[in-house]
This record gives structure tokens, C-alpha cells and sequence, in this order.
């Protein structure tokens, strides 16, 4: 399901608030009802996760049409910020690093 919905983020939907979209990860419950999207971004807006949502329709039709199963879950999106996180605590890790070879220089 995370390749397919991949995929379909990236050449089919057509809604430019989605921009370029990186699945991280698919938790589907047990009774398949329900899936989280786990999502990262390189450029986020505030109207990212509409387009999303908006276009979470469309991506359980094309899903459908692709997977074989029996019900295909509604799609939750959710922002992972685990990278972000990530990418701050090496700079911080760098900054501090650069400063520790100024004092060491004095």
C-alpha cells in the first residue's frame, strides 16, 4: 500500500498543494476501516494536508483498482516529523562541534 500510494502521489494527483510528498510509513488497523499515512515533505504549506485529504477519494479508487482486497481503508494523513527533527539536531550537533574546535584553537 506505501508503494502504491507513492506512486499515485507522485504521477497522478494533479492538486498542487500536495507538492512532492515522501510516504514514510502505512499503519493499517486490523479490520482495514482505517490507515495512517505517514507523510514527509521537503517544503510543507498549511494547505498540504487538505490537498491530502481532498485527494484521499480519488487515491482509495486508484487503490482498489490496484490492490486486491476486500475493503480499502479510509486514509488519514499525518505529518511525520521525525526528519525534521533529525536534520535540527544535526545542525545543533554541528554548531556545537565548531565551537569546540574555535575554543580548542584559542
Amino acid at each position: 500500500m506505501q508503494r502504491e500510494l507513492a506512486e499515485l502521489l507522485q504521477f497522478e494527483v494533479k492538486d498542487p498543494r500536495v507538492g512532492m510528498v515522501t510516504i514514510i510509513a502505512v499503519e493499517v488497523t486490523g479490520d482495514m476501516e482505517h490507515a495512517k499515512v505517514f507523510y514527509s515533505a521537503a517544503k510543507t504549506s498549511p494547505n498540504q494536508q487538505k490537498g491530502l485529504e481532498k485527494s484521499s477519494g480519488f487515491l482509495r479508487t486508484q487503490l482498489a483498482k490496484r490492490m486486491l482486497l476486500r475493503t480499502i481503508p479510509q486514509l488519514h494523513f499525518v505529518y511525520d516529523e521525525s526528519i525534521d527533527i533529525g536534520i535540527k539536531m544535526a545542525q545543533l550537533i554541528d554548531a556545537a562541534r565548531a565551537s569546540d574546535n574555535k575554543q580548542e584553537k584559542h
